[in-house]
C-alpha cells in the first residue's frame, strides 16, 4: 500500500472514530476535527510513531457526513432489513456506515470497491461477528444505488 493510500486508510478510521465521538459526546464537527488535528495525528503512542493521516480527507469525511447526514441516513435506511431503523444499529457500525455511505455518494475520486473494502476492514477491527458482512452488503447496495441514479 502506498503512502497516500495508507494516509487515507488512517483518515477513514479516524473519521469513524470522530463520528462515534461526536454522537456519544454531542461534540460538533469542527471541535472534533480540531481535537484530532491537535492531539491525535502525527503522534507517538507507546514509543511507536503512528502512520500519517490525510488530514484534509479526514476533515472532508467528517464535515461531509454532518452536512449531508439526512441524505446519508436515507441511503443507509434503504439498505436495512424491513422494520430496522438506523438508531437500532450499534453506534460504531452506524459511524462506519455513515462514513462509507458518504464516501460512496460524494467522493467519486475513490473507486467504490476500494471504499467498501476499507470500511469492511475497519469493521473487522471492531467486530468479530456478522457486522463486517452486514456493512459490506449495505455499502455494496448503496454503491449500486448511487451508480443507478
Amino acid at each position: 500500500m502506498g503512502a497516500k493510500a495508507q494516509a487515507r486508510s488512517v483518515a477513514r478510521l479516524a473519521a469513524v472514530q470522530a463520528l462515534y465521538q461526536m454522537e456519544a459526546a454531542g461534540a460538533g464537527a469542527e471541535a472534533v476535527i480540531r481535537e484530532f488535528s491537535d492531539h491525535r495525528f502525527d503522534r507517538d503512542v507507546d514509543g511507536v510513531r503512528l502512520a500519517p493521516a490525510d488530514e484534509a480527507f479526514f476533515a472532508d469525511l467528517v464535515r461531509g457526513v454532518v452536512a449531508d447526514q439526512s441524505a446519508v441516513d436515507r441511503a443507509i435506511a434503504r439498505r436495512l432489513a424491513r422494520g430496522w431503523r438506523l438508531e437500532r444499529i450499534d453506534a460504531t457500525a452506524r459511524s462506519i456506515l455513515r462514513a462509507g455511505a458518504f464516501e460512496l455518494m460524494r467522493r467519486h475520486d475513490v473507486p467504490a470497491e476500494v471504499a467498501i473494502d476499507e470500511y469492511v476492514e475497519i469493521a473487522k477491527s471492531f467486530f468479530e461477528g456478522a457486522e463486517p458482512g452486514f456493512i459490506n452488503a449495505a455499502l455494496d447496495g448503496i454503491a449500486r444505488d448511487e451508480r443507478a441514479s
